[in-house]
């Protein structure tokens, strides 16, 4: 019988550089390989480095892994600003150019893959690689398939707001523009009953749901500035679409579906995907939301034979 894999229940040690007079948190972990593109790992909202630990230990025996904090998550400052994915693509794109030093391959799970979207397509000199975990993102020609637009989080109600405004149109959409609103969900969705209850909607295995991953996530709720990057969500504007996206890109696309994963079609984006991007590599998992984190041995594997190839 081959034995169970031990993952880390502590934090990797990180550090910290400075963007834009920012603290960013990030962690580095593996050697340099001259024949071998560094991977750099970026999370989903509401999640950190720490969602990662189950995979940097394991692919750091392959790659040089980097993974870091999106400003305004994690353990990453958290200014009053107007966070998108032009923001993110800035701080990633400095990232590459100034810590790694070389083009990395990059993996994004949910609103990390659709960051990693963005600079891979708009800033091709520093991607050799991309690869998506059940990625968020809306396409042209439809309302993102069965999930809203506003991207999925571990930490959110399980109703969005854009979710209870289909139900009840324009009036709940004034409301959730309305600070004190804004800030009465925060509070509820911040409670460690209901980032576990929405975890337990997104993850297939209930058994990898461990006080540790709740408490990860609770973590930054109460740093300060927490409020305001949540509040940003509701007056952000939309990025890029993906199919206009998936027309730029030029280097190799792996993606990963947790084909369980109850906030996106997956079966239905993979169409969407492939319609704007044939030439890639994808494999449907028997995991929710966040594969990376549910099935890490079937996902460290995958990543590792995929980079080899490229």
């Amino acid at each position: 019988m081959q034995a169970a894999t031990v993952y880390p229940t502590s934090s990797i040690p990180g550090k910290y550089w400075q963007w834009r007079g920012h603290n960013v948190y990030y962690v580095q972990a593996g050697e340099k390989r001259p024949s071998r593109p560094a991977l750099l790992l970026v999370h989903g909202f509401g999640a950190s480095t720490d969602h990662w630990r189950k995979n940097i230990a394991e692919l750091s025996q392959s790659f040089e892994v980097y993974a870091i904090d999106l400003l305004g998550y994690g353990r990453s400052a958290k200014p009053k600003l107007e966070y998108s994915g032009n923001l993110w693509c800035d701080q990633l794109y400095d990232f590459i150019t100034q810590v790694i030093g070389n083009k990395a391959v990059l993996a994004g799970n949910s609103l990390g893959g659709y960051a990693s979207l963005c600079i891979a397509a708009q800033r091709p000199d520093v991607a050799a690689g991309l690869i998506l975990l059940n990625s968020a993102g809306p396409f042209s020609d439809t309302q993102s398939s069965s999930e809203p637009e506003a991207v999925q989080s571990e930490i959110q109600p399980p109703k969005q707001p854009d979710i209870v405004q289909k139900l009840f149109g324009d009036i709940a959409k004034l409301i959730f523009k309305q600070p004190f609103a804004q800030f009465l969900m925060f509070q509820y969705a911040r409670q460690r009953w209901v980032i576990r209850q929405t975890l337990e909607k997104v993850y297939l295995d209930k058994s990898v749901i461990t006080d540790q991953l709740v408490e990860d996530i609770y973590r930054p709720s109460c740093d300060e500035g927490a409020f305001d990057v949540f509040a940003s969500m509701f007056s952000t504007p939309q990025g890029e679409k993906v199919d206009i996206l998936l027309k730029e890109l030029t280097c190799p696309l792996l993606i990963l579906w947790g084909e369980a994963d109850p906030w996106m079609n997956a079966r239905e984006r993979s169409k969407q995907f492939r319609r704007y991007y044939p030439n890639l590599t994808e494999h449907f998992l028997n995991a929710g939301h966040c594969p990376h984190d549910e099935i890490p041995d079937q996902v460290n594997a995958l990543i590792k034979e995929w980079v080899s190839t490229i």
